[in-house]
């Protein structure tokens, strides 16, 4: 169960990915011909559960693309779910407190970190991939799977030094949407306020260990964001991709009218 993305950050690489939100298992697996880290299987806003997500998951590694996935509550289901159908790692939205991710740390982890319930699902290949027993399994899972609360709240950045510093965390994923509207700046990204809160995010995590994770529309704004010390920058939604894209090719085709 190596989880290729994790490696790669821990190796100090610079990390890409996007959102995937057009429920095709092609789509997704163009996404990794086209050398893309990780993609995000969007089930808060996007209409996924668990059973679909196993299907794109598979799509994913197929191409040898990190499957992560947002989750779209703080449930036992919601977590436990995803990471059981083979997503490597989790996004959580809407953290407030150190108890929320305590109790995204007992849903996601296998003891002794946390209390993950424990069945033979396709992240384990329904039991048979578990060779060495249950404690090894454990201590596998524990180590490769992902779990990343969602700094978009002014709770959460306000104790981010707790929230990122919890055991079983691995890095932080910084919603600039949704926390520069939490500061009331919405979509300010150029303000002083809110670059002063990217700076802390960033400084926090490094100092205990952990990587920040940020989602942004373009490329020129992902480079931005790496020169500020983020590790990892998910790229605009497929769908936005696809139409941009487009959009160009036709007006080149036109001559540029």
């Amino acid at each position: 169960m190596k989880n290729t993305l994790k490696a790669k950050i821990e190796r100090g690489e610079k990390t890409v990915g996007t959102f995937f939100e057009c429920g095709s298992t092609a789509v997704i697996e163009s996404m990794g011909l086209a050398g893309l880290d990780y993609a995000v299987i969007d089930c808060e806003h996007g209409p996924f559960e668990a059973e679909s997500v196993g299907e794109y998951v598979c799509a994913a590694e197929r191409r040898g693309l990190t499957p992560l996935a947002r989750v779209k509550e703080i449930s036992r289901a919601a977590i436990m779910k995803l990471l059981d159908v083979g997503a490597k790692g989790i996004i959580i939205p809407q953290v407030r407190t150190l108890d929320d991710v305590k109790e995204i740390v007992r849903y996601g982890k296998y003891i002794p970190i946390g209390e993950r319930g424990v069945a033979g699902q396709r992240a384990n290949g329904f039991a048979y991939d578990m060779g060495g027993g249950l404690e090894d399994w454990f201590r596998i899972s524990n180590a490769e799977t992902m779990l990343i609360p969602q700094c978009e709240t002014v709770e959460c950045l306000n104790d981010i030094e707790a929230v990122a510093s919890c055991e079983g965390i691995s890095g932080i994923f910084i919603g600039p949407y949704d926390l520069s509207t939490a500061m009331g700046i919405p979509g300010k990204f150029s303000e002083p306020k809110f670059i002063d809160a990217l700076k802390r995010i960033i400084s926090v995590c490094k100092s205990c260990g952990k990587f920040t994770m940020i989602y942004c529309d373009t490329a020129e704004k992902a480079r931005e964001y790496f020169s500020m010390g983020v590790n990892s920058a998910a790229i605009g939604l497929d769908i936005g991709v696809m139409v941009d894209g487009y959009r160009r090719i036709a007006h080149d085709a036109l001559g540029g009218e």
